[in-house]
């Protein structure tokens, strides 16, 4: 009868989570909050949270020794699986919270990751995750320290240890080459795709965000992408670009990336760098917020931090607060570092064409009218405004094809009289 009651081979994995505030960290609290969010992302139900608060984090142990005792009760009462920390653990704090508490331990990256693995779909996807996962295993390492312990002291037990440590180190390190070797191929593909994209000048909006915020919903209601859309945190992980057609027949690339997060791991934006790259290459930033979060300010930072880490620094940024048909207070909604800002709802459609008319103006900040009457004999010159510009109005007339069209700087001098090529080249 007992083994029936705690049989747990049909329950959800059962976690207790564990955060440390220190003097500098004020945020421990909402931080452990989206930790559990993760944990349902996860699979896993959450039991209980603790939270320490310290000078700073304990070197060793990562929580005090009175606290880990408190985990250790919490532990058995809850017949808790696992306790998974706040913050990258080192493999000594690793090993000795494993020891001390005898239960899986595991920190906020290993969660990060794991999810990744179960949400990537393409070969491109999977392969940033398995090098973020091969370089954290590489990393820790050490941790395996434990378990050459339970062979015991003495002669004869270090050197086959060594030998082991040293071999997965090995084999570790040579997949990792592997990995990035398929990924440069994946990496040249992408600069070939961005290479005709500016053969074809269409401008290019990188859709950014905290994660959850409501970017692949966005970009389903403009393009009908088809892209998985949940109330989860990484919902969706590898990038989609769709093409929207306007009334007047402008034409958008709209990209979605990785949704970003706090305490985002460094081994996952070093693996997706070249995914997040998109935002580099793009015209226009697309920043997404979730307007109905009451964390939305400092969501915004780390979106922006994460930016920085990119050197995506001098594109336009339109902000687009999202969500608005939840949305308590709608004065609040601000963002003094973007270039404009709207009020949108993705779910319900409220202010999309507004957004797309501002994504219009900014992107028309960035060219020159060309107002032009072109001889018939020109028919050449005419087929490379269609290629580079955006046509505004189009005539046949008795003296030539008259032309109104907006035209990127950069290619405006291929339109323009031999005497002004120079100047307008200068511009």
């Amino acid at each position: 009868m007992e083994d029936k009651l705690f049989d747990t081979s049909e329950q959800k994995e059962r976690i207790i989570v564990v955060g440390v505030a220190t003097s500098d960290n004020d945020d421990t609290e909402k931080s452990l909050d989206e930790l559990i969010e993760l944990g349902q992302t996860a699979g896993v139900e959450t039991v209980a949270k603790v939270i320490q608060n310290r000078e700073k984090i304990h070197p060793g142990t990562y929580i005090g020794k009175g606290k880990i005792e408190e985990v250790r009760e919490l532990v058995i009462k809850h017949h808790a699986d696992t306790v998974v920390c706040d913050d990258e653990l080192t493999p000594a704090q690793f090993n000795n919270l494993s020891d001390m508490l005898d239960v899986k331990v595991i920190d906020r990256t290993v969660m990060i990751l794991d999810i990744f693995a179960k949400r990537a779909s393409t070969s491109e996807g999977k392969l940033q995750v398995e090098l973020a996962q091969l370089r954290y295993r590489a990393s820790h390492l050490i941790g395996g320290r434990s378990e050459l312990s339970r062979l015991g002291g003495g002669i004869g037990t270090r050197g086959p240890g060594e030998q082991k440590l040293e071999m997965d180190r090995r084999l570790i390190k040579e997949r990792i080459t592997q990995v990035r070797k398929e990924l440069e191929q994946v990496k040249r593909t992408r600069e070939l795709t961005r290479k005709k994209r500016q053969e074809n000048p269409v401008p290019v909006v990188a859709i950014v965000g905290y994660t959850n915020a409501g970017k692949s919903t966005l970009l389903n209601h403009l393009t009908g992408a088809g892209v998985l859309s949940e109330d989860k945190l990484f919902a969706t992980l590898d990038p989609t670009t769709r093409k929207l057609v306007r009334e007047n027949g402008e034409e958008i690339l709209f990209t979605d990336t990785v949704g970003f997060i706090r305490k985002l791991p460094h081994h996952l934006i070093q693996a997706f760098r070249s995914t997040l790259e998109e935002a580099k290459y793009a015209d226009i930033i697309l920043h997404v917020v979730d307007g109905s979060n009451e964390d939305m300010d400092a969501q915004m930072f780390t979106v922006y931090e994460t930016l920085r880490k990119l050197e995506v620094g001098d594109k336009k940024v339109v902000t687009a607060f999202n969500k608005i048909d939840i949305c308590e207070s709608e004065n609040t909604l601000k963002d003094l570092v973007a270039d404009r800002t709207v009020k949108i709802s993705a779910k319900t459609g409220d202010g999309i064409e507004n957004m797309l008319d501002v994504i219009s103006e900014v992107i028309a900040e960035g060219k020159k009218l060309l107002d032009k009457v072109f001889g018939y004999d020109e028919a050449s010159v005419v087929a490379s405004v269609r290629k580079y510009g955006q046509i505004v109005e189009e005539e046949y007339r008795n003296e030539g094809i008259y032309i109104k069209a907006l035209i990127p700087k950069e290619y405006m001098y291929l339109f323009v009289k031999e005497e002004k090529k120079k100047e307008a080249w200068e511009e």
